[in-house]
């Protein structure tokens, strides 16, 4: 019997990413006391008919599918075929009005960004502009509205925003629009560590002090969170717990399961010098 580990990404971004080895290694752990093969399967941009393809013809039982994309059509794809399936991030059809069948595990993402962004705020930041993730990603769209939720309680603006694509290149890139577009921001809420990890160089780059100049919050709490100059206060998401509990999730249907409710992990922040 065999799985596969569907990957809607460039090979470089697999292969770069802490959070695919978090996902492999958490897929791992749940599969452990089984003979269950995993199969990765990287579903390059523009190859979603052939990724498709391959999952119609039998070559696995079933299948967990992380990184979801609104474009890659993977959700709708897998409900059809009826194939066994749970996503790691909600996939952006995912609605009780759509279809309850599409299974998947996630981290409230809302109220990570709720929570990152009221961290900035409590120690005294009045000007927080944010990077946030990709539009076509539910963890893109979740942790910019936690963002402008926080900034509205708070009465603050919420104007200043750039998105980037959760790489260090695009955080980079962000931070120096951001910073062009908003030079009064005093804090900022990057949407994850990878993009935060490219923006703490263009700050220093541009003579701001973290966090005395300008306060950084990242998300996802990876190994780069603690390396990074200085280390980034960054919110929890528990990769490699929600990966485990998506593989048992999907043992479960192979066994006949009926569908489960969405499980919903809640974050947590972990605070370091960046904040």
């Amino acid at each position: 019997d065999s799985i596969a580990l569907v990957v809607p990404e460039p090979d470089e971004r697999v292969l770069s990413d802490p959070f695919f080895a978090g996902t492999l290694n958490g897929l791992s752990s749940a599969l452990s006391d089984t003979e269950i093969q995993v199969v990765l399967v990287i579903a390059r941009p523009g190859q979603n008919e052939r990724t498709v393809r391959y999952l119609r013809n039998g070559h696995v039982d079933g299948a967990i599918v992380v990184s979801h994309h609104r474009d890659d059509t993977l959700d709708r794809a897998l409900v059809e075929l009826r194939l066994p399936s749970v996503f790691v991030g909600r996939p952006l059809s995912a609605t009780p009005e759509v279809d309850s069948r599409l299974q998947y595990v996630d981290t409230d993402n809302v109220q990570g960004g709720r929570m990152a962004t009221q961290h900035l705020l409590d120690r005294g930041c009045r000007r927080i502009g944010t990077i946030a993730g990709p539009e076509d990603m539910s963890a893109g769209i979740d942790r910019l509205i936690g963002w402008r939720q926080a900034m509205s309680a708070a009465g603050q603006r919420d104007d200043a925003v750039v998105h980037g694509d959760f790489t260090i290149v695009s955080g980079a890139e962000a931070a120096r629009r951001l910073l062009e577009a908003h030079p009064d921001v005093d804090g900022i809420f990057i949407a994850s560590d990878l993009m935060a990890a490219g923006a703490l160089p263009v700050l220093a780059e541009l003579g701001r002090e973290v966090p005395k100049d300008v306060a950084v919050v990242g998300y996802d709490n990876l190994g780069v969170a603690a390396s990074t100059q200085p280390p980034l206060t960054s919110v929890i998401q528990p990769v490699v717990a929600m990966a485990r509990a998506a593989g048992l999730r999907l043992l479960d249907q192979l066994q006949g399961a009926t569908p489960t409710p969405p499980l919903i992990f809640a974050p947590e922040l972990v605070v370091r010098a960046s904040a």
